[in-house]
């Protein structure tokens, strides 16, 4: 579910519309083919099947957009957009595009700003000027932030690390913040064969997670970043410890590509995977819970049931969706170790704002990363 305002719990189907992106970021890990694109018709044969099959637990559709970068297909989802709302005019219906904000022109400014109220836009940026010219091809000054600012300043920005960016973590966060994003909806490890086990990677983060945790205490009214906001309260909880998929993929996820095929995911697409290695996620039996579980990380990691994992991501680097790269392993292990002090420093601050239950949770929570985790990064915390 994005961060549509007020949004309820809503049936969250995606169209890929094109292949083509018109940049070329440092970690992107798909290919882009500008042959790619998703017809009139065959859109509306995914949204009949979408309006057809809507899970009666949902109070409405939520239609997300993606690519490469949609906005390339401009009038195709102006098209969508005519076809639903002449079709099926008594649903309640979001339409959401993830954008990298260089191609809007003052044609699509006005469209999408005279239909905010159900055409959402969400802003991958990786922060200032200097990290997003260097990450996405630079794009910055072709990047009108003000128009996202002032239609949706609630859905916040997307934002990737590299190599390069994970130096100037904490001021793009903050720059982002103080233009007047109110969240950063994600803050994501970039994926595919990268080792983030590398000790100078562990070095380089933790003066940046130390900065964010200061800057959060202090702007306490402020949504946490997604890579610190985690709910670490559920890691003692019972019912986190039950055997369970954490994502949608092959049975939760509906998600189309520009041909019409219904893929497991937005992640496994002929843009990620090869044919044959496509076939063969599309055939795995998704019912299986257990294929998706690895064992030693269920048995003997406290932090499990918060660690961030996407299958589909998964399999492009280990070729299977059960055993986990474990290069993450230990840079998520340092970063619950920061969002239990983040949240250990909140509730000092403001113990009034945490309700009795889950504040006890939470202190539980803290007390047992800190006894885990602190002696692996003793060099670093010396004082702590």
């Amino acid at each position: 579910m994005k961060n549509t305002k007020n949004s309820k719990q809503r049936f969250a189907p995606t169209l890929c519309l094109t292949h083509y992106c018109n940049l070329n970021c440092v970690y992107c890990y798909q290919k882009h083919d500008s042959h790619n694109r998703m017809s009139f018709e065959t859109a509306k044969k995914c949204i009949d099947w979408i309006f057809n099959n809507i899970p009666d637990k949902n109070e409405g559709v939520e239609l997300d957009f993606i690519g490469g970068e949609p906005l390339v297909e401009f009038n195709l989802i102006k098209q969508i957009f005519e076809y639903v709302k002449k079709t099926y005019p008594n649903e309640n219906v979001i339409f959401f595009a993830t954008t990298n904000g260089t191609l809007l022109n003052d044609e699509m400014k006005e469209w999408f700003t005279k239909r905010r109220g159900c055409c959402v836009l969400g802003l991958s940026l990786d922060g200032k000027k200097e990290t997003q010219d260097y990450n996405r091809s630079n794009s910055f000054d072709k990047i009108d932030l003000n128009f996202f600012l002032k239609n949706w300043p609630w859905q916040g920005v997307k934002m990737t690390l590299s190599e390069f960016s994970l130096d100037h973590l904490a001021e793009n966060i903050i720059y982002c913040h103080e233009l007047g994003f109110e969240k950063i909806g994600g803050v994501n490890l970039f994926e595919g064969n990268f080792d983030w086990s590398d000790e100078k990677w562990i070095q380089k983060l933790i003066p940046e997670l130390k900065t964010l945790v200061d800057y959060y205490v202090e702007h306490d009214d402020l949504e946490v970043n997604q890579m610190l906001n985690r709910h670490i309260e559920i890691c003692g909880n019972f019912d986190s410890r039950k055997k369970q998929r954490w994502c949608g993929i092959g049975n939760g996820a509906v998600f189309f590509d520009v041909d019409g095929r219904k893929l497991p995911c937005t992640f496994c697409t002929p843009m990620t995977f090869d044919e044959k290695t496509l076939s063969e996620i599309c055939n795995h039996d998704f019912s299986k819970v257990d294929d998706f579980i690895d064992d030693e990380c269920f048995d003997s990691c406290y932090i499990y049931p918060i660690c961030p994992h996407c299958a589909g991501a998964n399999y492009l680097t280990q070729k299977t969706f059960k055993t986990r790269d474990k290069s993450k392993c230990r840079i998520q292990k340092l970063i619950s170790l920061f969002a239990a002090d983040l949240f250990a420093k909140r509730i000092l601050k403001n113990p009034g704002n945490f309700e009795d239950t889950n504040k006890i949770l939470l202190i539980d929570a803290i007390q047992k990363i800190r006894e885990l985790y602190l002696p692996e990064f003793k060099d670093y915390f010396e004082d702590e």
